[in-house]
């Protein structure tokens, strides 16, 4: 991979992991189409039977575009023939156009094939005929639709949208004025849950420093990682080493260098309860997970100017996963930036190394009676530590990342793991944990242990739910264990 922004070789999603219901395999008819050039062309939808449990699937960038109705026009969230051509995120603008439909497989395997078109738009009944143009074209949008896009032209995110003003009618299409809109207006009294994997190939990398590798693996052809460690199917490991300045005004000798690696599987969590009121639905959840090694190794000693922790990002990763909710296509945006972070006395001279492994849970949950609140796990495991620490002091390292998690380009949640190595010692020693016996006249000791912090959103409303009036804590998981020490 390239210096600089690079994308993965694209490779197959392996793995999806269903909603805990799922609609009627059987394809069934919608209401016909309004004719050529008119309104959203109207697929057959296995998802617009009332109140279900929709599957929730990978989609690609290409996912057939949503509409729906007005509030209380009756008209649910279907797939369309229609496409957003371009948006204008500063006005709001969006021109809508027509495109030729592509067969689409649905969750469950069933393909979605286009509606014949009827003789006459009146042949409709459950489809209002779409307001003319001046020159008597229909249009193809109308005040008061909903519509939900995958990535587009001028919306890199997606776009979720409410239709507040027919514009006009161009070459490219019907241009209309739009306003927020909320996931409740297109996924109604429908429920839907489901966890789904986010392939190495869809992520870009920008490397942050020169010394960054990037391994990951797929069905056909595995790849191998710097350190000689196959990548799990599915994970993407990012590999680093960096020397780590010395604070302003400490000996040039009082730095340190630091090499490791992250290796992350990372999996969008999403669920929604229509059961709720008119204004909210009755549950909603969003978070980022998944399985989570890392490995790394300090040597020196550091020092900081002020006693805050050095951190330095080393690569920064976004993916835009579309999860395909019944016809609706929901776009993911996800951030992680890995960092190597590092504080100390300038007193310390360390030599550690470990190994963790485990996973991790970060979102918000929202439920009437409690509105939004956070939900944090993190379940971590240490192999055998190799220490080697000399002279009074501390020094404290983390090989971490800070994830984003949010819906058509609206963080949500906001997450920060960070795994560390921590070290100490008073008097003077030499110790190491695998050769015991070895001399000191002091106190030491090597720690492991892992932070889990972060901030839910206003932007969480995106669901429908009430607005709050700031940003809500996650709330801080700490959890330390010992790893090697000793007192003589």
């Amino acid at each position: 991979m390239r210096h600089g922004r690079a994308l993965l070789p694209a490779f197959a999603v392996t793995a999806l992991l269903l909603a805990a219901g799922c609609s009627s395999s059987a394809p069934h008819a919608e209401g016909p189409t309004t004719g050529r050039g008119g309104r959203a062309d109207v697929t057959a939808d296995p998802a617009a039977a009332p109140d279900q449990t929709l599957t929730v699937a990978p989609a690609g960038t290409n996912a057939p575009t949503a509409t729906a109705g007005p509030a209380g026009s009756a008209r649910r969230a279907r797939r369309t023939t229609l496409a957003v051509s371009s948006y204008d995120s500063r006005t709001r603008r969006a021109v809508i156009s027509g495109r030729p439909h592509v067969s689409t497989p649905a969750p469950g395997g069933h393909t979605l094939r286009p509606t014949p078109a009827p003789a006459s738009p009146t042949a409709s009944p459950s489809v209002s005929p779409p307001p003319a143009s001046s020159s008597g074209v229909p249009h193809r949008a109308a005040v008061g639709d909903v519509i939900a896009s995958a990535p587009a032209p001028g919306a890199p995110h997606g776009l979720l949208a409410r239709v507040t003003k027919v514009l006009r009618d161009t070459g490219r299409g019907t241009e209309v004025q739009t306003g927020p809109a909320t996931l409740n207006a297109v996924l109604g009294d429908d429920s839907a849950k489901g966890t789904v994997p986010v392939a190495p190939s869809a992520f870009t990398v920008d490397k942050l420093l020169p010394d960054v590798k990037v391994s990951w693996s797929t069905s056909g052809e595995v790849h191998i990682g710097p350190e000689g460690a196959k990548v799990p199917l599915g994970s993407l490991r990012l590999d680093v080493g960096a020397k780590v300045p010395a604070g302003k005004g400490a000996p040039v000798s009082a730095g340190a260098s630091v090499s490791g690696f992250v290796q992350v599987a990372p999996e969008v969590d999403f669920s929604y309860g229509g059961s709720g009121t008119s204004a909210s639905p009755g549950s909603a959840y969003l978070g980022v997970s998944g399985d989570w090694a890392s490995g790394w190794h300090v040597e020196g000693r550091a020092a900081a100017a002020t006693g805050t922790p050095l951190r330095i990002p080393f690569a920064r990763l976004h993916a835009d996963p579309v999860l395909q909710v019944g016809p609706v296509p929901v776009v993911v945006n996800l951030d992680l930036t890995c960092y190597l972070q590092i504080s100390g006395d300038g007193h310390i001279s360390v030599d550690v190394a470990q190994h963790l492994k485990g996973d991790f849970t970060a979102g918000g949950t929202f439920s009437p009676a409690k509105g939004w609140t956070p939900v944090s796990s993190s379940h971590m495991t240490g192999t055998p530590v190799q220490a080697s620490v000399t002279t009074a002091g501390h020094l404290k390292s983390a090989l971490g990342a800070e994830a984003s998690v949010g819906l058509y380009g609206a963080v949500g949640v906001t997450a920060d793991l960070a795994p560390y190595l921590r070290g100490e010692a008073s008097g003077t020693v030499t110790a190491s944990s695998d050769r015991p016996g070895a001399g000191t006249d002091g106190a030491w000791g090597v720690y492991g242990g892992v932070d889990l912090s972060g901030t839910l959103r206003i932007q969480l409303s995106v669901f429908g739910t009430p607005v709050f009036q700031r940003s809500l804590p996650l709330g801080t998981l700490h959890r330390e264990w010992k790893l090697a020490g000793g007192t003589l």
